[in-house]
This record gives C-alpha cells, structure tokens and sequence, in this order.
C-alpha cells in the first residue's frame, strides 16, 4: 500500500469525497489534501478532512513552490480542474488554461522527481459534442433517446465509448483535460511512472456544491429545497437533453480499487458513469425532484443552446466493467435522495452558498 497519497484538488467535492473515503479504508496511510479553496464551498470540506486525519495544505497547483512544502508522495491523485464547460467564453481563459494545463504539468514534474503513480480524473467533455450531438436519436415524452444504430465508431443505444472519434471541437475545457492527458502518457512512458485516466460523466451527490455551470444534479435538488427558480437551457427548452450520473461513492469504490489494484488498470483509459441505468433528462431530474422534495417549482424556458451544450451524453462503462466487474451500485433516485438529505441536513451552512 502507498505510505503516501497527494490529492489535488483536495478539498473538492470529488477530492474531499476521495481523501475521506481513503483514510477510511487505509487508515495507516499518510493522505494529504491540497486545495487553493477557489470554489465556494469548498472551504466546508476543511474541517471535514482533518477530523478524519487528513492533512490539510492550502496551496494551489498553478504554483510548483506549493508542491514542495510536503514529504514526496508515492502516489498523486489529480482531481484539481477549473471544471466549468463555460469558463473562458466571454472572458480570459487564463485561470482554467493555468490550472488544468499548467497545473497538471507541475504535478507531473513532481510526479517525476517522487517516481509517483499518478491517478487523473478527466472528463467525459473530451469527446467532442459536434459528433455527440450529431449522433443518431429519437424523442419520447420525456427525453431525448439515442439510437442503437450509429454511424460513428464507439457510440450505440449504450452511450460513448472510450473509442469515439476525438476529432471535433470539445470546448476550452474539454481541450485542457484531454491536452493533459496527452501530457500524461508521455510523461510516463518518458520517466517510467504509472497513471490511470478516468474519464467521468456526471458526478453527484452530498457535499456538492452546484452551480448552473457545474453541479446540476445538486443545483436541481437544492433549488427545489429552497424554492428557487430554474429554466430548461437549450434544445428547444424542453427539459429533454440526457447526462447519466455517477454517485459519488461508487467513484469512491473505483477509486479505492484502482489504488488497491494499480497494476490491473495502469496504462490505461477508463470511462466511469452511471450508464444508461442511471441517466436523467432534466424534465425526469425535476419529476424525481417534486416527489422526493414534495416542492414545485417555476421553470423557465431558454430555447437557445450555450457554447459547447450537448443534447445526450452517456457513458458506456463496459471496458471498465469487463476489466474490474465495477459498475455503479446506486441508482439516480439513490442519488437525488442523499443530496436531499445532506442539504437538509446542513441547510442552515448551505442556504447561503444555494440561495439565490
């Protein structure tokens, strides 16, 4: 077992979620947790990771002096990203390109100088949505549908693939998560270190803290606790666009046997969701939302599409799978209902950062 695991982005929603579940599992082992605390509420996750025994550092990956100030780590988990489809449209793109480029590429270095395994949360935003949203579908009441039959390579009924043309554009995002990508498989076959890159879908669940550019399952839930509005964002307004989701705790589970079992997934690509089993369309997101919340809400119609939208995405998990025998264990509802729980719980420390 690693004596020494870094996270990045630590104190994250996916971060804090991972370091927790950890030292959990390992508790013998020295985990630290770096985090610039750049998200609103992120600072929450504080006192969290160190009543756990996880060693908080407050330093920010875009600055290679902030990788020094600990023991060398015998494996990096990268979970830090600006993670918004949206950033750098209609302003600089400095922040999200320095700290998902520049960022991983210090903690490749230090990767190289600590012979390091390295662990890379990327996303599903790497395929390109102009050949997502040109994939093959139907529309039922509820939501749109993709067809079993595809002409694109990696694509079916099941969702993308991890051999799905990366031709195309992906958004400013998506190209730095899938530029360090490329950095890593380089790095390692150039210094002889080992990674695994699992490429996420959507990620829900407790302590996320969502906005309406990231986080939307927790955004949905919170907004009918609170009694917010909220509006169906393009394609057409309907509410009918599809994500699947992952929560969180069954990306822990991944996680702790990818750690466990590094040898099994090094060197490789992995697509980690829901699948279509735990998909929603955002009209089934709200239905799910007013029986669990017992809440209605106004929702607004915004036809017109946003840089970069995509109208289905689902992740075919089966390379992973067939590999591992990991799949999600909980369903959307499961999802839902524990973010509702959470944010009732701690509803008096999460109205200000979900109120509107």
């Amino acid at each position: 077992m690693y004596d020494h695991i870094l996270i990045t982005g630590g104190a994250g929603f996916v971060g804090a979620s991972v370091a927790l579940a950890l030292k959990t599992r390992f508790p013998q082992t020295r985990v630290t947790a770096l985090d610039n605390l750049h998200r609103r509420g992120s600072e929450l996750n504080v006192p969290r990771l160190r009543s756990a025994g996880v060693e908080y550092i407050h330093g920010d990956i875009r600055s290679p002096e902030d990788l020094t100030d600990f023991a060398p780590p015998s494996l990096i988990i990268e979970c830090s990203a600006e993670p918004s489809v949206l950033a750098g449209y209609g302003n600089s793109p400095e922040y999200l390109i320095k700290t998902n480029l520049q960022g991983c590429f210090h903690c490749l270095e230090l990767a190289r100088r600590a012979r390091a395994d390295f662990l890379f949360l990327s996303t599903s935003r790497v395929y390109p949505w102009t050949a997502l949203n040109a994939l093959a579908y139907e529309e039922s009441d509820t939501r749109f549908v993709l067809s079993n039959r595809q002409s694109l390579r990696g694509a079916s009924g099941l969702g993308v693939n991890e051999d799905f043309p990366l031709e195309g554009l992906r958004s400013l995002y998506g190209m730095t998560k899938l530029a360090a990508e490329f950095m890593i498989a380089e790095y390692a076959a150039a210094y002889g270190f080992r990674y695994v890159i699992n490429r996420c879908g959507v990620i829900a669940g407790p302590w996320q803290m969502g906005k309406t550019d990231q986080g939307v399952v927790a955004l949905w839930v919170a907004a009918h606790h609170f009694r917010q509005p909220l509006s169906y964002i393009g394609f057409g307004g309907q509410g009918k666009q599809v994500r699947d989701i992952l929560h969180i705790d069954d990306l822990c589970d991944l996680i702790l046997d990818q750690v466990s079992r590094f040898d099994l997934y090094q060197g490789r690509i992995f697509n980690a969701g829901g699948g279509l089993a735990c998909s929603l369309s955002l009209r089934e997101m709200t239905a799910l939302c007013e029986e669990i919340t017992g809440n209605r809400i106004p929702i607004g119609v915004s036809p017109e599409d946003r840089p970069a939208d995509v109208r289905i995405y689902l992740t075919d998990h089966r390379r992973l799978t067939e590999l591992s025998g990991w799949r999600s264990r909980r369903d959307a509802r499961r999802v839902l209902t524990d973010t509702w729980n959470w944010i009732r719980a701690e509803e008096s420390l999460l109205a200000p950062i979900f109120k509107r």
